[in-house]
């Protein structure tokens, strides 16, 4: 299907009106899947031409997605990613798991931003940035894009190295889900119940009765209902 190619338009509205100079684009993955970290990617692009073929990492093959990541980090000016474990995802529901990622993955950029621009609607990063959020900003924002296609390349490789590096765990097939449902996954998870790999506070785990004595309970009612709302259309 055709669609547009990203643009600076954000970043030339940002330094219009805020006068900031260093802007990074900001993309999360892993937010839907049941193991693994959630995983934040800030990226840094300045106002260059953006390599042919980028946008959406969804909307890209995964052949044609590891070529693309490969040079755009080499082509952008900088980036980082930063990473919330499972346990911290179970301890602090998924939108303080998600700013802790991205507040990792900021800092670790060489220079610190001026200003930010977040994929989707809601702000789950805050105060001391400057953010400007954007629905379908992966599509439309290249710094935006690139971050969501380096985040996904390196997420879906550390899925599956755990596959590689611990075979134990190869009926879960994480070299093919990534951590997110598929029937695999599922058929794995009600015969073997989860790994150390899994968040045990999300709801898959009320459709195993052998593993449910397993889930964790978090303490804050706001934060589970905000980690459940992340999870629509993947229940058993």
């Amino acid at each position: 299907m055709p669609y547009e190619p990203p643009t600076h338009a954000v970043e030339r509205s940002l330094r219009a009106t805020t006068g900031a100079k260093i802007i990074a684009g900001v993309d999360e993955v892993g937010r839907g899947a049941w193991a693994g970290p959630v995983t934040v990617c800030a990226a840094v692009t300045g106002l260059r031409r953006a390599p042919d073929g980028l946008t959406d990492s969804k909307l890209i093959t995964p052949k044609r997605r590891t070529e693309l990541a490969v040079v755009l980090e080499g082509w952008v000016t900088s980036y980082a990613l930063g990473h919330s474990t499972p346990e911290e995802i179970d301890e602090l529901g998924m939108t303080a798991a998600l700013r802790l990622a991205a507040v990792r993955a900021l800092d670790a950029l060489p220079v610190q931003p001026d200003a930010v621009i977040l994929d989707g609607k809601h702000d789950y990063l805050g105060l001391p940035w400057k953010v400007r959020t954007v629905i379908k900003g992966d599509q439309s924002c290249i710094a935006v894009a690139a971050a969501s296609v380096i985040a996904k390349v390196r997420r879906d490789a550390m899925m599956a190295g755990l596959e590689a590096q611990f075979p134990e765990f190869a009926d879960f097939a994480f070299a093919d889900n990534a951590g997110y449902p598929s029937p695999v996954h599922k058929a794995a998870l009600a015969e073997r119940g989860p790994t150390p790999y899994h968040r045990l506070s999300w709801s898959y785990l009320d459709a195993l009765p052998r593993w449910r004595h397993l889930k964790k309970i978090r303490l804050s009612a706001e934060a589970a209902a905000l980690e459940d709302g992340g999870q629509l259309g993947f229940d058993f």
